[in-house]
């Protein structure tokens, strides 16, 4: 999607403010991956890549420490969610509320290690107006389930704030509108999953 598109480029919301308890290890934002970059620099670099022509990063835990490891960019603008520990829920409508308006949402989590440019740029294309486009995964040769990335047009995004709740991010909205919800296969790309526990570490060692 580029700037002559006849849909505006969306704003991606990334969602790295959770401090990682079931891990600790810290913010799993600054876990590194195996080439050596943090999982907050991986999904930066996919999101504008991809072609999202800005990204909100939402910070939480050790903000500012996290903050340290980026560098001063155009392309992107921190925000800091001080009530984080109340859940994903709070960082999803701050960011959201944050989406300039007119524009498309593209909201990705932190903690997926294999988010790739290449499929943000294929939700993107796919995008239809009005509509809510998400990533899809097949697992185990299992029906395709919803993953993220997930795109919001620019009618979604203030409604899908305003229905967060606690550690549920989109889940209820989404929930709710499954008529409006077009699933994009990107199972070639990444398996989708994000981690949580120690046992989810190897996914490090994929790159993008």
């Amino acid at each position: 999607m580029d700037a002559e598109s006849n849909h505006p480029r969306a704003t991606g919301v990334l969602l790295a403010a959770g401090n990682g308890s079931r891990l600790g290890l810290g913010p799993k934002a600054l876990l590194r991956k195996a080439n050596g970059d943090t999982l907050l620099e991986s999904a930066l670099g996919a999101l504008l890549d991809g072609g999202c022509a800005h990204v909100l990063v939402v910070l939480g835990a050790e903000a500012e420490h996290v903050a340290q490891n980026l560098e001063l960019d155009e392309h992107f603008t921190v925000l800091v969610n001080d009530a984080w520990a109340r859940g994903l829920g709070s960082s999803f409508a701050l960011g959201m509320e944050a989406v300039p308006q007119g524009s498309s949402a593209l909201v990705a989590l932190v903690d997926q290690p294999g988010l790739a440019a290449k499929a943000v740029r294929r939700i993107l294309e796919a995008h239809r107006p009005g509509r809510i486009t998400a990533a899809g995964y097949r697992r185990g040769g299992t029906s395709m389930r919803r993953g993220h990335p997930v795109l919001f047009a620019p009618e979604h995004t203030a409604l899908a704030a305003s229905a967060a709740t606690s550690d549920a991010g989109a889940r209820a909205y989404l929930a709710a509108h499954p008529d409006m919800i077009d699933l994009v296969d990107c199972s070639d790309v990444d398996s989708g999953l994000d981690i949580d526990t120690v046992a989810d570490l190897h996914l490090l060692g994929g790159g993008n």
